[in-house]
């Protein structure tokens, strides 16, 4: 029997929007009873973003923020960059080229991590309850079908489903509204949107898959505040690029997004990661310096006409488990936070008018009436033109519609997307070889999970779960030779056996970082992502 405890509010997630969320409501009513789950160890250890964060938001939640010690604070962006990357040199971009909005001006680069650990912090003075460590793993609905809260996942079920002597009951947390705040790909968000239908009219979501690495340089490279993206080589078959962000303390962020589109299931987005830090133009940037984090977290890419209906009895989506990443920006913190803003007004709202479980519409409408929808609108038809093009032509399509729209025109409709799951046939598709990693700027996979400082329980159920266990082998491996031994960022699916005539899929769950990839590349649709026992996977600490 579990045992439940009753908020007025329950925030799953505690990232920039369930944080914003929570702050807002308090500000709004200081007697609310709310509450946030963090599925992390602790708050911020499973964040990662480049970052480069847009204050507007910010600003908006907390005006005084910078005089509060808030480490985002430490580094404004001084030089913005933007490469056209050849094998071997550079083109770039003249800042004329692309309007104002793009160039980071007032911009700040920092760990995410310690932004939400800051947050946490802003939150907790005010009556916030958080509870990390604590995974959402069921969504609760009362008999009229609306959401009455979630139930954290039992700790202490062993491999075979079965309690171990340390098992302890997840607890039920009953609100009269639930906000979801996951992140991209939420398991639960991927529920309640299905549930209800929420996504009926709206195209589906993309994603790119977003890998980074922290390292502490020497002094006299560093650059506090330079920030650089690129485009180019070494991608050939699909969209993305590269970024580095000169931070605080001597460290610089620097990583690799690939758009989930790619149709060569040959490609390994870690593979490519590792080739483009070999580029002589970025490598000068870090090269005897020391590697001291990694991860990878799946982005959302689909952009304004991928966003669903944020709202259904009893509760609603905010952030990224909806999705209102900018894309040619590069930026969806201010965005998410935005949205937990105005989720919370919408809320406290309600609440003061004695209202619970029914369905927030003055949320969503506000939304899509605010700064959030005119910012998102603007650039709704990039990541189409660049998935559709290719990175030269679709860059200057792009770089012509964002004109269009800044100046009032632009196309008279939205592009669609074409599905992230779809592959080519490996027997059709170009092989590609990756050089192996010297050690000192590249690196294999399961040396950079070490320092992910990922860890699982091991003797738990697994949480990457296949619909049919003879996919992988009978529809994947003769198909498109497994994919999924190149798309993971952590090395978790590997097919043994092969030489040997008997090919056997095997899952190294205990190596997931979280980042969602399987549970959306997959061309069979065939693995799920659940939440395993709270605490479980990466630790980041200043990602």
């Amino acid at each position: 029997m579990r045992e439940a405890m009753e908020y007025d509010v329950v925030i799953v997630g505690a990232g920039p929007a369930g944080l914003s969320a929570a702050i807002r409501l308090k500000q709004c009513d200081v007697d609310l009873r709310v509450c946030v789950l963090e599925k992390g160890s602790e708050v911020g250890a499973h964040i990662l973003s480049g970052a480069v964060v847009d204050p507007r938001a910010l600003d908006e939640l907390i005006p005084d923020w910078r005089a509060r010690d808030c480490p985002l604070a430490a580094v404004p962006v001084t030089d913005n960059r933007h490469w056209f990357l050849t094998r071997r040199g550079k083109f770039a971009l003249p800042h004329w080229l692309t309007p104002g909005w793009m160039h980071n001006k007032g911009a700040y680069t920092g760990s995410l991590g310690n932004l939400c650990r800051w947050m946490a912090a802003q939150a907790e003075e005010l009556g916030v309850e958080i509870f990390p460590g604590f995974a959402a793993a069921e969504v609760l609905y009362d008999d009229a079908g609306a959401v009455r809260g979630v139930a954290t996942g039992d700790m202490g079920v062993g491999r075979d489903g079965e309690p171990r002597n340390d098992y302890q009951p997840g607890m039920e947390l009953h609100a009269r509204y639930t906000l979801f705040a996951e992140g991209a790909r939420g398991h639960l968000s991927k529920q309640v949107i299905a549930r209800y239908a929420l996504d009926a009219n709206s195209a589906p979501q993309v994603y790119g898959l977003g890998i980074k690495e922290l390292w502490d340089i020497p002094q006299a490279k560093h650059q506090p505040g330079l920030v650089i993206h690129t485009q180019g080589w070494p991608l050939t078959d699909a969209y993305g690029g590269g970024f580095l962000y000169h931070q605080a303390d001597g460290q610089v962020a620097l990583g690799f997004v690939v758009g989930l589109g790619y149709r060569n299931p040959h490609l390994s987005p870690f593979g490519e990661f590792q080739r483009w830090k070999h580029h002589p133009e970025i490598r000068a940037f870090f090269e005897g310096g020391k590697r001291v984090s990694y991860g990878a977290r799946v982005i959302n890419e689909g952009g304004w006409q991928s966003v669903p209906k944020l709202v259904f009895p009893g509760g609603a989506l905010v952030g990224c488990a909806a999705g209102f990443v900018n894309v040619p920006r590069i930026k969806g913190s201010h965005t998410a936070m935005k949205s937990g803003i105005l989720a919370a007004e919408a809320v406290a709202q309600v609440l003061d008018a004695g209202r619970g479980g029914d369905t927030l519409e003055t949320y969503d409408t506000a939304l899509r009436s605010s700064w959030v929808s005119t910012e998102l609108a603007m650039v709704s038809n990039v990541q189409p033109l660049l998935a559709r093009f290719g990175a030269l032509l679709g860059t200057a399509l792009a770089g012509v519609e964002m004109w269009m729209r800044t100046l009032g025109i632009g196309l008279p409709y939205t592009l669609a997307h074409p599905s992230d799951r779809k592959l080519h046939k490996a027997s059709r598709s170009k092989p590609i070889s990756y050089p192996a990693p010297d050690g000192v700027i590249s690196f294999d996979r399961l040396s950079s999970v070490f320092v992910s400082n990922t860890n699982h329980e091991e003797d738990q159920p697994a949480h990457l779960r296949l619909a049919d266990p003879a996919v992988p082998v009978a529809h994947n491996l003769p198909l498109y030779d497994e994919p999924a031994q190149r798309y993971c960022p952590a090395g978790v699916y590997e097919v043994t056996g092969k030489e040997e005539g008997s090919p056997r899929f095997v899952i190294n769950a205990q190596n997931c970082l979280h980042c969602k990839t399987c549970d959306i590349k997959d061309p069979a649709g065939n693995i799920t992502w659940v939440a395993p026992e709270g605490g479980g996977g990466p630790n980041y600490p200043n990602m």
